[in-house]
């Protein structure tokens, strides 16, 4: 494994909540990291560099040899993600495994994590009415059903809600197809009573194509649908996903959706060349129906398997390739793509003001850029970075959040006073001639509290409290190929499991694949899990 310089010790002064060193965060290439061995899974020391503008990863097993991966096909993008890294996560302080030897052998979070939870996964059932190629939880596959009781999920919330000491608050219900759960509306239901501010599901909109079922899910507190969307071409779908009838099924859930007043994030798994040209088609799609639209999550395909490396780079589709793919619409330039971790700042000085801890985005940059379009009446889009001075605002608000939480004596007092120099400090960096029609300061502070607080402006019919948006970004979850440990320990989206674990997402989909496990101690055998039900559908 790798050593660390006397530099680097020295520089090594953060630790998390329980104790266990953070290691120096890397900002510039060449740098050092642990990787996983493709084939093994063994750990083993990894090199990422520059070469011809691209951002490469490469290691070399003993037993299985060299292997090299491209991580960013745009090296100013790479960076430009880094240098906008607040490196502010501290982990939780009640681990469910106390002294963990390494990462990710024994996780389940562990002491060394340095991200609480910011979204949380809680996988129903891995049956699923459909059958795609790329998945990596489905029934289909397995001869097992995995699918916790009402009672297992209920202790699952609870430990999201147990987290400390920032609870769990955002839940997305995902599979296999959540839906197909036998208690999917009492379980909506319980989330909503156990006071979680934003309930999800990740579906591939099958179920939705009923509206009794929409209405009903959104009355039963069921707020986005993350919608399996891989573009406007109905072949895709019979390539990627096994049907070619799928997108109107899906054309028909969007419109159910609206129908239900509930909002969707597009998430289009996307292949280098396979579906990459719907990119551009899918922003759109999503401009054209900003009413129901809240966001697109790209997500570029984790490749498994023995795969050589000309055949891997031809199917590898990174974050600086979404970027620029979008480029080239005019709508954004390569300065207005920034790292989703950018926003902890945001949350750091509310946290200050109110002096209780808040959730932060704290994630490694390298998982996921974006930029946050604000959406005019004409369906006009236009990134917040050119209006904003978004670096300058961050920067600010890190430094009043510092000086605030530096302040124990006469605190009440000393947030009234700095309430007025807070709003004059962000106000100098609105740029209200540049900001879209219709757009003021004071809306432009409501629509902040909107993404931040998915309470604020919710139920809105009027339009009139915040300001239409679009959050475009890319998430992309690692593979053997390109497992970055230092990215893993930074994991903002947690598995919560029926063992009373929570899992990040990279450590129990991929690499050492905890998913595996979880689901193999806690799942019936498919003849068992027929008797019990009097049959079950396909899938089974």
């Amino acid at each position: 494994m790798k050593t660390k310089t006397a530099k680097e010790k020295a520089a090594a002064a953060r630790q998390t909540l329980c104790g266990a060193e953070i290691e120096p965060f890397n900002r510039d290439l060449p740098y050092q990291t642990v990787s996983l061995c493709p084939e093994c899974s063994r750990k083993i020391d990894a090199r990422l560099f520059e070469e011809n503008g691209k951002v490469y990863m490469e290691k070399t097993c003993p037993d299985h040899g060299y292997c090299r991966d491209l991580i960013f096909s745009d090296v100013d993008i790479y960076r430009q993600a880094l240098s906008w890294h607040y490196d502010i996560g501290e982990g939780v302080s009640n681990p469910a495994v106390a002294k963990a030897a390494s990462c990710p052998d024994d996780c389940g979070m562990c002491d060394l994590h340095i991200s609480h939870t910011v979204l949380s996964n809680v996988d129903l059932t891995n049956r699923c009415n459909l059958t795609c190629p790329v998945c990596f939880a489905n029934a289909n596959v397995q001869d097992y059903i995995y699918e916790p009781s009402f009672e297992q999920v209920k202790q699952m919330l609870q430990t999201l809600r147990d987290e400390r000491p920032v609870h769990g608050r955002v839940v997305q219900f995902s599979g296999g197809e959540p839906t197909m759960h036998p208690d999917w509306f009492r379980i909506l239901t319980l989330a909503n009573e156990m006071n979680f501010a934003h309930v999800q599901c990740a579906t591939n909109g099958i179920k939705f194509a009923d509206l009794d079922f929409a209405m009903k899910s959104k009355e039963a507190g069921l707020h986005t649908l993350y919608l399996q969307f891989d573009g406007l071409d109905p072949k895709l779908y019979k390539e990627i996903r096994g049907s070619e009838k799928l997108l109107d099924i899906k054309l028909k859930a969007i419109e159910n959706v609206r129908k239900a007043g509930m909002k969707i994030v597009y998430v289009p798994t996307i292949v280098g060349g396979v579906n990459d040209d719907q990119v551009v088609p899918i922003l759109q799609f999503a401009l054209d129906n900003i009413d129901v639209s809240s966001g697109i999550s790209f997500q570029p395909v984790a490749l498994t398997g023995r795969i050589d490396d000309k055949e891997r780079e031809k199917l590898r589709f990174t974050l600086s390739d979404l970027a620029l793919r979008i480029n080239e619409t005019g709508f954004t330039t390569k300065a207005d793509w920034f790292p989703l971790s950018c926003t902890s700042p945001i949350s750091q000085l509310i946290s200050a003001m109110r002096g209780d801890p808040t959730c932060h985005i704290t994630c490694h940059p390298t998982c996921g850029i974006g930029t946050y379009f604000f959406v005019d009446q004409n369906k006009k889009p236009t990134p917040i970075t050119r209006f904003v001075n978004v670096k300058g605002l961050l920067d600010d608000m890190q430094k009043q959040a510092k000086s605030m939480e530096a302040t124990t004596w006469f605190r009440g007092a000393y947030k009234f006073f700095t309430g007025a120099s807070t709003l004059a400090n962000m106000k100098k960096h609105f740029i209200a001639d540049k900001a879209p029609e219709g757009l003021s300061f004071t809306r432009f502070l409501q629509t902040l509290e909107g993404m931040l607080d998915k309470k604020a402006g919710r139920g809105e019919l009027d339009g009139t409290y915040t300001y239409k948006t679009l959050l475009v970004a890319g998430m992309h979850f690692m593979d053997s190929y390109n497992y970055d440990i230092d990215r893993v320990k930074r994991c903002v989206i947690h598995y919560s499991a029926p063992d009373g674990k929570l899992y990040p997402f990279c450590a129990y989909n991929s690499g050492l694949v905890f998913r595996d496990k979880v689901e193999k101690e806690f799942s019936v055998p498919k003849s068992e899990y027929k008797k019990q039900h009097g049959g079950c559908s396909d899938c089974c």
